[in-house]
């Protein structure tokens, strides 16, 4: 990951020019990110290249959450603490620029190394995804995230999977 870094959104990192192609998600880095930071509604990285240190070639969100111990696997639930709901960390949105193919793992990895980092300190017992399509179901899933039986675009991965990647 030398020829990138990977830092908390600031005021320097050019906002406009990222296109991911997915509307949405442009929108948002542009205008949302920002406020989600300043209100402490997400945490927002940036990948950017380290010879273009303004230039964001991808971005992830994080941020707390939780999900229904009775909506794990019996085998994992069985593992966690009985309550009804487990902490979790969410990765909210995960995007890369179309001119940097490739960097979506590098994100990933950045954001499961970040939330292990975290977990050791604030308790978290999964790392959650909500993929918008089948081939980010095929992205999660390459790295070991495990759909929820009850709702197949809500992924999951065991901190302590996390933990060994």
């Amino acid at each position: 990951m030398s020829e990138f870094i990977c830092q908390t959104l600031r005021k320097h990192h050019d906002r406009r020019h990222f296109n991911c192609g997915v509307p949405v998600l442009n929108d948002y880095l542009a205008k949302v990110a920002g406020q989600d930071v300043k209100r402490k509604a997400a945490a927002v990285f940036v990948l950017s290249p380290t010879a273009e240190p303004n230039r964001i070639a991808g971005f992830y969100t994080l941020c707390s959450t939780s999900i229904e111990l009775s909506s794990l696997p019996d085998d994992l639930a069985r593992r966690l603490a009985r309550y009804p709901d487990v902490p979790a960390i969410l990765i909210g949105r995960l995007a890369r620029d179309l001119s940097f193919p490739g960097v979506g793992s590098l994100l990933l990895s950045d954001a499961l190394t970040r939330s292990v980092r975290v977990a050791s300190e604030i308790a978290a017992s999964v790392i959650v995804v909500d993929s918008k399509d089948e081939a980010a179901v095929r992205f999660y899933s390459k790295f070991g995230f495990l759909s929820l039986p009850k709702l197949p675009h809500r992924m999951f991965l065991p901190m302590a999977t996390a933990e060994k990647l």
